[in-house]
């Protein structure tokens, strides 16, 4: 028994760690052409869909995929409802990892097989340089996935008899409730829903639970993901905050449509694939989890634009509007990071000249607006910005653009001066002719 447990717990580590080194290597090897992907091919919320679930299939990490939407929307690349597109598509793409458990890991156990794949992985890892050496950081991941399996099914299989389905909460209603807060809580234990997912598909290949109890508890580990994405959000910028919110209502609203789903999916699958439940339970649960994922993004793509004003006005901006592009977050990407200057520097320069023909055409205005004290705010605070900005002189195409967002910059300041000249200037002109009229009189 203990030794199972001890199996158990090592193969979910092994997972978890596999699941980070993929990712890790993955991000290494498209990191920045992943995010020029997602700029460009996204236009509008079905497009992000298709966007997000391809990019977290291939990187294996729908933090990942959210993380670069976030950014994108401060850089002003994409509209918040754009970007919801994206998270959402996030979801659908994140339930490959289920397919590749029950496919590859339960049914073929690779773990052995790619035991060899792992030591060749590693020493393109150590050995290699830049993508070289995150392809090998990739494929060691990929290995040590399925040895977790492996080692996690073996450790399973130790509890047959041991632990039953009747050791959880029997299949009603209140027990159902009682399996999806079981699988919250595991995905806020492990940080992951990933390894709750492969926990719940090696738990029913080995008959410890039943498929009813199983997919109960995926649920709740789809839900989970949204304790830590809010947890994640503390502290955060408002473009992260949204999402963070937008993340938790939009998973509790799927998690809700899953639970009501569950019994008429089941008993769907078994009309149309007698003997499939008991056969493949494996392929019905990860199947289900595809189900109800993909059927919440069909049903509030159409309201895509009415949720994003919901979480806006929930979250409204705060601060100098001249600069919501700016997110230090976006430094440590120098490509994202600039196109968040440049679009700063069109808002900055649209508002300096629109100050300045206003007070061409009303030269006789006493008052001082606030647009001019909100330019010059934004100047100040993007040469700070662009002073923390990390570029280095190989990377020509981004030096340029450094320069050329310095250059700009230092004009855009002659031009806010000149334009607070002219106000002082108005202004003692104003004065003047007021006291020529009181002297007159």
């Amino acid at each position: 028994m203990l030794n199972g447990i001890l199996q158990a717990a090592g193969g979910l580590g092994l997972f978890l760690l596999g699941m980070s080194v993929m990712t890790d290597g993955l991000k290494a090897m498209a990191d920045d052409r992943m995010r020029a992907t997602l700029a460009k091919t996204t236009r509008g919320p079905v497009s992000g869909v298709c966007t997000g679930a391809v990019a977290t299939a291939i990187l294996q990490s729908s933090s990942a995929t959210t993380v670069a939407a976030v950014g994108f929307v401060h850089a002003g690349l994409l509209t918040f409802s754009q970007a919801l597109g994206i998270i959402f598509g996030a979801n659908i793409g994140t339930t490959l990892k289920g397919w590749l458990v029950a496919t590859l890991g339960l049914k073929m156990q690779l773990g052995q097989l790619l035991l060899p794949v792992i030591f060749v992985a590693m020493l393109l890892r150590l050995a290699g340089r830049g993508r070289t050496s995150a392809v090998g950081t990739a494929l060691a991941g990929f290995g040590l996935i399925f040895v977790g399996i492996d080692i996690l099914q073996t450790g399973m299989t130790a509890f047959q008899g041991i632990v039953t389905p009747g050791s959880f909460p029997n299949d009603t209603i209140g027990g159902r409730l009682l399996l999806v807060a079981i699988g919250v809580a595991f995905t806020v234990v492990t940080q992951s829903s990933s390894a709750g997912v492969a926990a719940a598909l090696t738990a029913v290949h080995t008959q410890t639970i039943t498929l009813n109890q199983a997919a109960a508890m995926v649920i709740g580990m789809d839900l989970g993901t949204t304790v830590t994405a809010a947890m994640a959000t503390i502290g955060g910028n408002i473009q992260a905050r949204r999402t963070g919110l937008a993340h938790v209502i939009y998973n509790a609203m799927t998690a809700v449509g899953a639970f009501l789903l569950l019994t008429p999916f089941l008993n769907g699958v078994e009309i149309a694939f007698p003997g499939t439940s008991v056969m493949e339970p494996e392929l019905v649960l990860v199947g289900f989890h595809t189900f109800f994922n993909t059927l919440g993004v069909i049903a509030i793509l159409p309201f895509t634009n009415q949720f994003a004003a919901m979480i806006i006005r929930l979250f409204p901006e705060r601060g100098n509007p001249l600069t919501r592009h700016l997110d230090p977050t976006l430094l440590s990407s120098p490509s994202v990071a600039l196109q968040a200057v440049t679009a700063t520097l069109q808002d900055l320069t649209r508002s300096v000249f629109e100050e300045l023909i206003q007070r061409l055409d009303t030269p006789q205005k006493q008052s001082e607006s606030h647009g001019l004290g909100d330019a010059e705010e934004a100047v100040d605070q993007t040469r700070d910005y662009l002073q923390q900005l990390q570029v280095e002189r190989q990377q020509s195409e981004w030096l340029s653009e450094y320069m050329r967002s310095i250059h700009i910059l230092d004009h855009l300041r002659r031009v806010v001066a000149r334009v607070r000249n002219l106000s002082i200037t108005h202004r003692i002109a104003g004065l003047a002719a007021s006291r020529r009229t009181e002297l007159s009189l």
